[in-house]
């Protein structure tokens, strides 16, 4: 059943809000406004006048051409379109600018309620060397390593904490400006290339060194914070990735004993607290399930792709509390108030060719099905005749199964994948089908290594998905 959030401020309710994004996430955040009451202005490229989201949306804005920089990168541009429309609020979903401090701040200045924490905050937990400050003041673990400004410096560390290490970008994320170097030949190749890497992406050319984990898993945990108090949702895994990209992701994590869950949930409410956070967030930690210890990884300070297996689990809509948390409502639970109940696995469908290096299979979707099973949730903004631009990331739906157990879950998943049509495209989805029949995942608790060594030996999927046909 799910939870309700109930009204508790006296403020004038947000009635309108822009949402600044695209894709699912896109039609995610305007069907919870619906629900609400609330209108919705969707901000669009000219690549996206007729999407889904598009069609939904009360009011559309076109904010600039198809090439993200020039339009949904655009933060006077958004902040005037919330302010023309008469929208009292903007929801960044995730990616773009929903984690720039800039756009919070431009928000601030401009009377417009920006629907995620503060400026500052994004600031802080943005920088990962603020954000290793802030874990070691809150008593959160953080891996061996630190910053450094020079190959010198970084081989200094790196003899000092042993190899592996990983080379990090300090202003931001996502896999990018990120090496792994398993000797000093290997750093010394690889520092340079990861500090450009750093630089091209974030404008940010720091790195920091730390130790990487062998065999570890990722694992995260849900936040929700009304500037005053917080409290956790539980645990996602999300350690199938490829080159540090998530692909399938699981609440709850399987395989952890009560004793590290629970160090991992107070561990990820003490650093929100810490910094008095506000909205919705995501703690990441590298797990050593063997050795029972964790450290910390980041601060995602904004919703994330794999949310919809955390609502599955706890029946709370997150989009509705980040809604209700831009208003100045206090969190209407307490800690004791959210149970986890069943399981929920989430597969990330994208356009890409997964037997050539994965590269992005833009175009237009000949024909789509979506099945409708029981325990199946479909987040997705596609649709037949639908095009799939060639300027923003790849995926175009997400497949949520969700069961009594985690086995009900992979089955039901598993299921969903046979059923599911996309053509007109190259997709994935062969391959998502063969990682739920392997036998590691199916016993659960993969590490993050898991991937890159499957896909070392396997067959063309496209073979086996002929196979499958036939």
């Amino acid at each position: 059943m799910a939870i309700t959030m109930v009204d508790r401020t006296q403020a004038p309710p947000i009635t309108r809000v822009l949402v600044a994004n695209r894709g699912e996430i896109a039609v995610r955040i305007i069907r919870s406004l619906k629900r609400l009451g609330v209108e919705t202005v969707l901000a669009v490229s000219s690549a996206d006048r007729d999407s889904l989201g598009a069609r939904m949306a009360d009011k559309v804005v076109c904010v600039g051409p198809g090439r993200a920089t020039e339009s949904y990168l655009k933060i006077d541009t958004l902040v005037h379109a919330a302010q023309a429309t008469g929208a009292q609020a903007i929801h960044p979903g995730y990616g773009f600018l929903s984690e720039r401090a800039e756009f919070a701040r431009a928000c601030e200045e401009n009377d417009v309620i920006f629907m995620g924490p503060t400026a500052e905050q994004i600031e802080q937990v943005g920088n990962k060397l603020e954000a290793r400050r802030i874990a070691g003041e809150a008593n959160v673990p953080i891996t061996p390593g630190g910053p450094v400004e020079t190959l010198d410096e970084a081989l200094a560390v790196a003899d000092d904490i042993g190899y592996p290490v990983l080379i990090k970008a300090v202003g931001g994320g996502g896999g990018r400006g990120l090496k792994r170097a398993d000797t000093r030949e290997s750093l010394i190749q690889q520092f340079d290339m990861a500090s450009a890497e750093a630089l091209s992406a974030f404008g940010d050319g720091r790195v920091y060194v730390e130790c990487f984990v062998t065999q570890g898993r990722h694992v995260e945990v849900q936040v929700l914070g009304d500037g005053k108090d917080v409290l956790h949702l539980g645990d996602r895994d999300c350690s199938v990735q490829r080159r540090y990209q998530k692909l399938i992701e699981e609440a709850p994590a399987p395989h952890l004993s009560d004793a590290l869950r629970k160090g991992l949930h107070q561990a990820a409410v003490r650093f929100a607290r810490h910094i008095g956070y506000r909205g919705a967030g995501t703690i990441e930690f590298l797990v050593d399930v063997p050795r029972e210890q964790f450290y910390f990884l980041e601060m995602n300070a904004r919703i994330q792709v794999e949310h919809p297996v955390t609502e599955e689990v706890t029946g709370v809509d997150l989009i509705e509390a980040q809604y209700r948390i831009a208003q100045g409502e206090p969190l209407p639970w307490s800690q004791n108030d959210i149970q986890v109940h069943g399981h929920a696995i989430e597969c990330r469908i994208n356009a890409e060719d997964c037997d050539h290096d994965f590269r992005p299979s833009p175009g237009r979707v000949t024909q789509a099905y979506f099945p409708s099973h029981d325990g199946l949730r479909i987040d997705t903004h596609i649709e037949a005749g639908a095009m799939i631009p060639p300027f923003y990331d790849s995926m175009v739906a997400k497949v949520i199964a969700v069961g009594q157990d985690r086995e009900q879950a992979r089955l039901r998943l598993r299921m969903a994948l046979d059923d599911l049509v996309l053509e007109g495209v190259k997709t994935n989805i062969a391959l998502h089908k063969a990682i739920l029949e392997t036998p590691e995942f199916t016993q659960g608790g993969v590490d993050t290594g898991f991937l890159g060594r499957y896909l070392a030996k396997k067959p063309s999927l496209q073979n086996e998905a002929q196979r499958e046909q036939t």
